[in-house]
């Protein structure tokens, strides 16, 4: 137990129950799929919610399941309302940042950008920060500013309703219909994974950084690296059901390499050893001389694409080079191709020696 991380869990309850209610297709909160999260990053040991509880009379029961202590701010008169709910959260978890040192983790339930100098200021004190928040509800602000950000739409049992047409449906017409014609709700498009090809060189940079500064480079210390970045990174906007999983794909593609870990289930994750360094040189080569027969030159532009068709595994990241142009300089100096400036064209020209 003494390894685990202990997680005070604060939630801007009128934030959140709002947010899911407008942005969610009237959806109602439910305190389950959070717990869930947390409970795969730790053992909670502080739940508190604060809201006029008169206004969410209904969900009282659901959170006393869920063992969070209700906090009544009972001020009603619009924002002051909000804005002293606001101040007795960020009060108290300062406080308890102070007083409960062996709270490692704070979850601050909200998506409003008034809370980013509390997360700013519990990260000041030693502390992670992870935010949660309803995806359109949530200011662009906060979740940079946190060490790892979950959205509530994304967690596991959340199911938002359908598009929100039963308001417009019931507006009168400007002049009734013979016959009423039923209004069918769109189905929602499934929004698309994210570019792969942007993440694994994300990967593989942040492995080549990683490898510079010594030691050896595990999963979880990919994985934390990678939410330093970008703290809304999740593997499963990439379609995959475990990072594990996600490293095993890349590995398959030739951007990484996995090894024995020196924990079970937490592999070693490496760069592909340099040995194909040269390969990949000689691949730079035979196109730039085939589109040199053809076209009669080889421009950088557009010659990766062309590489990549040839081998459809290349990734220059894979080699440890940052940049494109920095592999293509690299092969310039081991006289594998020349590579010059042309104004007229306003690119780089390649050409086999």
């Amino acid at each position: 137990m003494d390894d685990e991380d202990r997680i005070a869990l604060f939630l801007d309850y009128e934030n959140l129950a709002i947010g899911a209610r407008e942005d969610l297709g009237g959806l109602a909160f439910d305190m389950r799929p959070i717990a869930d999260a947390l409970a795969e990053r730790g053992r909670v040991v502080v739940r508190r919610a604060y809201a006029d509880w008169s206004y969410f009379d209904e969900d009282r029961r659901m959170l006393t399941r869920s063992h969070v202590e209700l906090i009544e701010m009972p001020q009603r008169m619009g924002a002051s309302r909000k804005n002293a709910a606001d101040i007795k959260l960020s009060v108290d978890a300062i406080e308890l940042a102070f007083v409960r040192g062996y709270v490692s983790t704070f979850v601050v339930c909200t998506g409003d950008s008034d809370f980013t100098p509390l997360v700013y200021k519990l990260r000041e004190l030693n502390k992670r920060v992870i935010g949660v928040g309803i995806r359109a509800s949530t200011s662009a602000l906060l979740p940079p500013a946190c060490d790892e950000f979950l959205y509530y739409d994304d967690l596991e049992g959340v199911e938002p309703g359908p598009a929100r047409g039963a308001a417009r449906r019931r507006r009168p017409a400007a002049e009734p219909a013979a016959e009423p014609t039923p209004v069918q709700e769109p189905e929602p498009a499934e929004e698309p994974p994210r570019d792969l090809d942007d993440l694994a060189v994300v990967v593989a940079q942040s492995v080549a950084g990683l490898q510079r500064t010594g030691g050896p480079v595990t999963a979880s210390t990919l994985k934390r690296t990678l939410l330093r970045k970008d703290p809304t990174f999740n593997e499963a906007d990439h379609g995959f059901r475990a990072f594990g999983e996600l490293l095993r794909h890349l590995a398959e593609r030739h951007v990484v390499e996995l090894a024995d870990g020196p924990t079970k289930g937490d592999p070693e994750v490496l760069l592909p050893a340099l040995d194909g360094q040269q390969d990949a040189f000689d691949l730079l080569r035979s196109v730039v001389q085939e589109l040199t027969a053809k076209h009669g030159r080889a421009a950088l532009s557009g010659l990766k694409d062309q590489l990549r068709r040839a081998r459809p595994g290349f990734s220059e990241q894979a080699l440890g080079f940052r940049s494109f142009l920095q592999f293509v300089r690299a092969a310039a100096t081991t006289g594998t191709i020349e590579l010059r400036w042309d104004d007229d064209a306003d690119d780089y020209l390649l050409t086999v020696p």
